[in-house]
């Protein structure tokens, strides 16, 4: 069975970690209430796991200033920031035939997935499955959108043909309840499952990341046939019984994903529990869109020509992202260059 190994410290490329918030100005506070403002501003330390399983916090990396880290907001401060900005960008005008129209679409549908999810599960039963790359960051950033609590007052009239999708509007006592687990919660927990040979550079934006977005990481490493990923969610939920659905970012043109829907039991012979595919139906280029006009931070690789990460010994550029038609030119464009789907993993072995 597999086990869980540390989060390493970032050791090479430093990124402060509230270099990720960034692109989320503080919200102002409009009521006595400090619960999602700026005002609160504890210490903020990742959670991670040893190999026997133990919780323990993660001392900050001396490449980044511990000063900065404790000075990191709070979960419901971060989950407010990133709601406003993306509703934000959601009240922009745009031509209905345009790429940011598509995207605003897509979003719409996706908080409509997160919605529903939050209406059939408690927060504390939800995981997060993330490695650092554009899909699981873009599914990460609408997850916490939406878990602010005006996130669930209204219906958000999605577009979604999903017949697992519900009215995202919740009852006053509902509403209520929800308000009451984001302003209690301290980190969101998330499995980290990763190749035996992972980019430096993957590493190090999962572990700055993790701790800007305050996520709880349970780290494995995959090397079949001794660990898999299966037998990594099977350590995983053993020792996160609660946890009953988890938020993937497989979309449609991955491996597997042609048949999924917005929710799906696993298969026979997985551990039992119901995964949700809030950007299953987005594009390629949408998805790039997202992270460009909102301005997140995302992993180096992708500036240098990598559309798709897996481990070193399988990944590489994307040939039709390199510089020079004579294909001497040894630079690549970068990622959010490409603009065909099914072109996505020509760097993949």
């Amino acid at each position: 069975m597999a086990e869980p190994v540390p989060v390493r410290a970032a050791t090479t490329r430093p990124q402060r970690p509230e270099d990720h918030l960034a692109p989320f100005p503080p919200v102002p506070s409009t009521s006595t209430s400090t619960a999602g403002t700026d005002q609160l501003k504890p210490s903020s330390k990742i959670s991670t796991q040893t190999e026997n399983g133990t919780t323990h916090c993660g001392e900050p990396n001396s490449s980044h200033s511990s000063n900065d880290d404790n000075n990191l907001p709070p979960l419901p401060t971060v989950v407010a920031r990133i709601h406003a900005r993306v509703q934000a960008f959601l009240a922009e005008s745009h031509p209905k035939d345009s790429l940011l129209a598509s995207v605003q679409r897509q979003t719409r549908i996706s908080l409509d997935v997160v919605a529903t999810a939050l209406k059939r599960y408690k927060l504390s039963e939800l995981s997060v499955s993330y490695n650092g790359g554009k899909d699981c960051l873009v599914l990460l950033i609408i997850f916490l959108a939406g878990l602010h609590p005006s996130a669930n007052n209204t219906n958000i009239n999605s577009t979604s043909s999903s017949e697992e999708t519900e009215p995202s509007s919740l009852s006053a006592q509902a509403l209520a309840e929800a308000e009451a687990q984001i302003a209690a919660a301290t980190s969101i927990p998330c499995i980290y499952a990763l190749p035996p040979d992972p980019f430096d550079a993957v590493e190090d934006f999962v572990v700055t990341s993790a701790k800007a977005y305050h996520l709880s990481i349970m780290k494995y490493t995959t090397a079949p046939p001794t660990t898999t990923l299966r037998s990594s969610f099977e350590d995983y939920l053993s020792r996160n019984p609660g946890i009953k659905a988890i938020f993937v970012g497989t979309r449609r043109t991955d491996p597997h994903g042609a048949q999924l829907t917005h929710f799906d039991r696993t298969d026979g012979g997985w551990p039992d529990f119901v995964r949700v595919h809030p950007v299953i139906d987005w594009h390629y280029a949408e998805i790039w869109a997202f992270i460009r006009h909102l301005d997140l931070r995302y992993c180096s690789l992708y500036d240098e020509g990598y559309t798709s990460l897996g481990g070193t010994s399988d990944t590489h550029p994307n040939p039709r992202l390199r510089k020079g038609a004579d294909g001497q030119e040894k630079d690549y464009l970068p990622a959010y260059q490409l603009t065909e789907d099914m072109e996505e993993r020509l760097g993949r072995n």
